[in-house]
């Protein structure tokens, strides 16, 4: 049996998920982001009991049909900026209709009507989360960072980091250095 999990985007979304399972004895096959396949049925109070445990933790069962396709859409955002090692050799439309079986104009005109905000722009807020990572890890040179983010040139990283965050790269990584060697208030 699958289950769909809404808010469910990191690795310790994952291990919330497997303890509150465990706690209700509930055998999985496999927990993903936003994914879950149980191995039995589960009982009324099983569920109900598994849904007030998850709340608990910002987290909530779904059982929607359009809610469940936005998770996946979201989902499919969040694997591919922050887990996935090689870009996508398609374009991210193509990519999206792909792993989901949907056509993208069905699941762009959904997804902005239930979040408010149209898929690119989320896929840009993921986009600029991943690079503030990247910049507080001080691994990577800006040049870098635009090139594994499959920005176009470190202008266009810049001007889209500045458009979301209200910050350059530069400004907000010496912010953040600064409030980690505790020179700013916050």
């Amino acid at each position: 049996m699958k289950l769909y999990i809404k808010n469910m985007v990191c690795i310790r979304c994952k291990m919330v998920v497997k303890q509150e399972l465990k706690k209700l004895c509930l055998r999985y096959i496999v927990v993903e982001l936003g994914e879950v396949e149980v191995v039995d049925d589960i009982s009324p109070d099983q569920l109900i009991n598994l849904k007030i445990g998850l709340k608990k933790f910002g987290l909530e069962l779904m059982d929607n049909k359009k809610s469940i396709l936005i998770e996946r859409i979201k989902k499919v955002i969040v694997e591919l900026i922050h887990y996935a090692d090689e870009p996508s050799k398609v374009n991210f439309s193509d990519h999206l209709s792909e792993k989901l079986n949907h056509d993208y104009t069905y699941m762009a005109n959904l997804f902005s009507e239930v979040e408010g905000i149209n898929i690119e722009h989320y896929l840009i807020i993921h986009k600029i989360e991943r690079v503030k990572e990247l910049l507080v890890y001080d691994q990577l040179s800006l040049t870098e960072i635009s090139y594994k983010m499959h920005y176009s040139s470190v202008a266009h990283l810049c001007n889209q980091f500045k458009k979301i965050t209200g910050l350059t790269p530069s400004h907000f990584k010496k912010f953040k250095e600064n409030r980690f060697l505790g020179l700013v208030n916050p």
